[in-house]
């Protein structure tokens, strides 16, 4: 009886643990916004204006992968075109961005992996591999950006980043603050809503379900425990 007590005992500490992890997590990181922060460092360094994060154009650059995910070829290219339709009767809708602030999109980059890359590696070796996509990212005309990312379960990592020539604040603007985007899968870059890296089969997972994963083991774990005989 004692030893069946340590052990439920054991097993409530080291789940409240792994559950204040993943529930902390949920305000740490996002790899989105460090891609922007990287950027923007690389357009300082070449004295270039700085672009203001969107939500709006991150949230539509998620749209962008997630429409495209299925299109990586074998040398790590996305074949996959949206028509501007797509953005303005799409992409657009499902994040919430009001149309009237819809602006001009001046320039992306798409580039998928066969598995997750952290910001830096995702930045040199997928989005700005070449001297082609570094001109890109360097144009003059470019004020605003957003990044979308998001991973297929046992298949490849996406990402896609959107420029726009927008004025600040009052392009692209997201219903409600954004407050009303439930993404199940990925991360788009200026927002607040969670996201989470995960590394199993390249897939990209949401805290909320790894949560109630979670809750779910150490519930199961627990009941065992109590009513199996030692």
């Amino acid at each position: 009886m004692m030893m069946r007590k340590l052990c439920i005992f054991q097993c409530f500490i080291v789940c409240s643990f792994l559950f204040a992890v993943l529930v902390s997590s949920k305000y740490h990181g996002n790899p989105a916004n460090d891609i922007v922060d990287i950027i923007n460092r690389n357009r300082t360094a070449a004295k270039l204006s700085h672009l203001s994060d969107s939500a709006g154009l991150g949230c539509m650059a998620l749209q962008f992968v997630n429409f495209c995910k299925g299109n990586c070829t074998s040398n790590n290219t996305v074949n996959c075109n949206p028509s501007s339709d797509n953005f303005t009767e799409i992409f657009a809708p499902d994040c919430g961005v009001e149309l009237p602030t819809f602006d001009t999109i001046t320039g992306q980059i798409v580039a998928c992996q066969p598995e997750y890359l952290e910001p830096t590696e995702a930045f040199s070796r997928a989005l700005i591999p070449d001297k082609k996509t570094l001109s890109l990212l360097r144009n003059k005309s470019h004020t605003e950006v957003g990044v979308g990312m998001v991973g297929v379960h046992k298949g490849p990592f996406f990402w896609c980043v959107l420029f726009s020539s927008g004025k600040t604040n009052s392009t692209f603007v997201l219903e409600n603050h954004g407050l009303g985007i439930r993404q199940k899968r990925g991360c788009f870059s200026g927002s607040s809503v969670e996201c989470s890296r995960g590394h199993s089969n390249g897939a990209f997972w949401n805290n909320e379900e790894l949560r109630a994963n979670l809750k779910e083991h150490c519930m199961l774990r627990s009941f065992l425990l109590y009513n199996l005989p030692f």
